[in-house]
Formats: structure tokens, C-alpha cells, sequence
């Protein structure tokens, strides 16, 4: 399986995310780019989710269907179809763990060799049983927050 390059301009691998873009502040998502698409590829999928969550792995965005030319994702936008984040609603809640240690935060992208028929406000567990046996290549940033107070 083609690695994809997932990267940020605000924040680099296994570092601190901003401030801004956690539930405390803005709560809006960063700028994430999309690099090594191999040819083929007809959509893009991305996955924000927190595995260091008190109650297991916490879903914070969950978008599907992103056009390959729209590999470069602006802050605060969504080029493709939301599903539920782990508050229930469509689109993007940022990092909010409880105050100490610094989470961990993955934005896995997949490069796929369809566009998915799954509705806005599908699962995660929804998009990963669509994506299974059409993920051409998979790539991962991962973040760091963490927040000194409730």
C-alpha cells in the first residue's frame, strides 16, 4: 500500500496543535495538506480522532468524499461530506481533553478508488466498513494538545 504525506502549516508530527483550533477557543479545524495521491485515486477520506480519550477512542472529525484536487484543506472548511463527530453532530469538534498530560490527536487520510455513497451523518465505523477494499494509499499526522484547565 502508497504512503500519503499528511501534514499541517500551523503544526508539525508530534507536536503541540494551536490553541485556536480546540474546543476552549475557535474550535474550528486546521489547515491540513494531502500529499502522494497516486493516480487513480477518485476521493480523499480523513479521520480526526483521539485514541487517549478517558472512555476510548473519541471521533472528532469524519469527512468523506473530498475531490483529490482539494488535497490542501483550509482552516475551517470542509471540501467533502461530514459524518458524526464523538458529540453527536456533523463536522469538526476540536481537541478537549480533560486537563494533565497532552493528548494525542491522529488525522489519518485515505486515498480512495470511488467516491462513497454513504449520507452526511454517517459513522466512523460507517466510513471505515465503506472504505474497506478501496484504499489505495494511507497517511497519518499526528498532534499534541492538551489544556492546563477546564
Amino acid at each position: 500500500m502508497k504512503e500519503l504525506t499528511v501534514t499541517s502549516s500551523v503544526f508539525k508530527s508530534n507536536q503541540p496543535i494551536p490553541e485556536k483550533y480546540g474546543c476552549d477557543y475557535e474550535n474550528i479545524n486546521p489547515p491540513i495538506s494531502i500529499e502522494g495521491i497516486p493516480e487513480g485515486t477518485k476521493s480523499l477520506a480523513l479521520i480526526m480522532d483521539d485514541p487517549d480519550a478517558p472512555s476510548g477512542t473519541f471521533d472528532h472529525w469524519v469527512i468523506w468524499n473530498i475531490p483529490p484536487s482539494q488535497n490542501k484543506i483550509a482552516e475551517h472548511t470542509a471540501p467533502g461530506v461530514e459524518g458524526k463527530n464523538g458529540m453527536g453532530e456533523n463536522g469538526y469538534t476540536g481537541p478537549c481533553p480533560p486537563p494533565g498530560k497532552p493528548h494525542h490527536y491522529n488525522f489519518k487520510a485515505y486515498a480512495l478508488d470511488m467516491e462513497l455513497g454513504l449520507s452526511e451523518g454517517s459513522t466512523k465505523k460507517d466510513l471505515e466498513r465503506t472504505m474497506k477494499g478501496h484504499v489505495l494509499a494511507e497517511g497519518k499526522l499526528i498532534g499534541l494538545f492538551s489544556r492546563s484547565k477546564l
